[in-house]
């Protein structure tokens, strides 16, 4: 991707795009340019997912149509590897479409414009040892991430058939402060899987 300042308004004529002054655009560029690190991204995006707490995600059902829900992923970063983890039904639609296809998106958004995207390739953890890990994670986990599996009255235990695991592997990473939408400060930072 590279990276344009718009200083100037601009409009010559019905559907031209309008710049912004201070208000960095993006477009396509050569593979690789402009990418960071995980390591600088991660941290940075488990920070705003951690704090906004709630996301939209996204599946596709069997025949293409996509569909939204408001979920609460809790994601760990070891240094090398970012993971998120979603506990929910392995029995609802989402479930469904994810047999079909495993691929998700996500946006967290705050009220001042700050917005964190992933997308990710998704696998069910359902052993025993995992259902109770991730039964565990979201449990002691601190607040306002963490949470009481039980406050939801179907997941009664880490065994309850109700309750699943859904592991989250992104595939690309996107942060971005809501500085640079409101006053042109700061910088999206982006990472993709090779």
């Amino acid at each position: 991707m590279t990276r344009t300042s718009a200083n100037v308004r601009r409009a010559e004529g019905p559907g031209e795009r309008r710049a912004v002054p201070g208000l960095a655009i993006w477009s396509e560029g050569t593979e690789g340019e402009g990418m960071s690190e995980l390591a600088d991204v991660a941290p940075a995006f488990v920070e705003m997912a951690h704090r906004i707490v709630w996301c939209v995600v996204a599946t596709t059902d069997t025949k293409g149509n996509p569909s939204t829900r408001v979920l609460h992923p809790v994601w760990e970063w070891d240094g090398a590897e970012l993971t998120g983890w979603i506990a929910t039904s392995p029995n609802s639609p989402k479930a469904a479409h994810l047999a079909a296809n495993a691929g998700i998106s996500l946006t967290y958004w705050h009220p001042d414009q700050d917005t964190a995207t992933a997308a990710c390739h998704t696998s069910w953890d359902d052993t025993e040892e995992g259902r109770q890990a991730g039964w565990d994670r979201f449990l002691l986990a601190p607040e306002p991430v963490g949470y009481d599996p039980r406050i939801i009255p179907q997941w009664t235990s880490p065994t309850a058939p109700e309750f699943g695991v859904l592991r989250l592997r992104p595939t690309s990473l996107r942060v971005m402060p809501g500085s640079l939408m409101t006053a042109g400060i700061g910088v999206p930072s982006i990472w993709r899987r090779a």
